[in-house]
């Protein structure tokens, strides 16, 4: 029951982590994309607006979970919760925002919703997204990425007891 208590996060922790968290991941991707292409994209808005509110969005999700499987740890056994959740938290909700937009898209050429053919085109529409996603979009977190993970990592660990 102790756990359970320390999963859940004060309400700043969880709101302003959130904001800070995408402002990083927003940043980790201007920084990849500038690297590989000096920002040349006709898309930025929308890379920017991915990125963003996939740290946002899954910030929520992965400080309860870390803090739940770090409580009354080791600070590397903490640090490696809080390191391993923020990273598949990040990834998951960045990849499942970019196969919506991906489905959005390719939506108009699908057959009506509730169908048999529907459900297969939804979902091999979304492996196909997650798939490019891992491909493509991924490396845009590194280099920035990977140091704000350590970071945030790192200062979570040391701030929970």
């Amino acid at each position: 029951m102790d756990r359970l208590r320390a999963a859940k996060p004060p309400s700043s922790d969880l709101f302003a982590g959130a904001l800070l968290w995408g402002v990083q991941m927003l940043a980790a991707a201007m920084l990849g994309l500038y690297l590989r292409n000096g920002l040349e994209t006709s898309r930025l808005a929308e890379v920017a607006a991915l990125y963003f509110l996939g740290g946002l969005l899954s910030w929520p999700f992965a400080l309860p979970v870390a803090r739940f499987f770090a409580y009354n740890r080791p600070p590397e056994a903490r640090f490696a919760a809080f390191f391993v959740t923020l990273t598949a938290a990040t990834i998951l909700m960045t990849a499942f925002l970019f196969a919506m937009e991906y489905r959005i898209f390719y939506s108009r050429w699908h057959a009506p919703f509730g169908s048999v053919a529907w459900a297969f085109q939804f979902v091999f529409t979304g492996i196909s997204a997650v798939y490019q996603f891992l491909v493509i979009g991924l490396r845009l977190f590194l280099p920035l990425g990977l140091v704000c993970l350590v970071v945030s990592s790192y200062h979570l660990a040391k701030r929970m007891r």
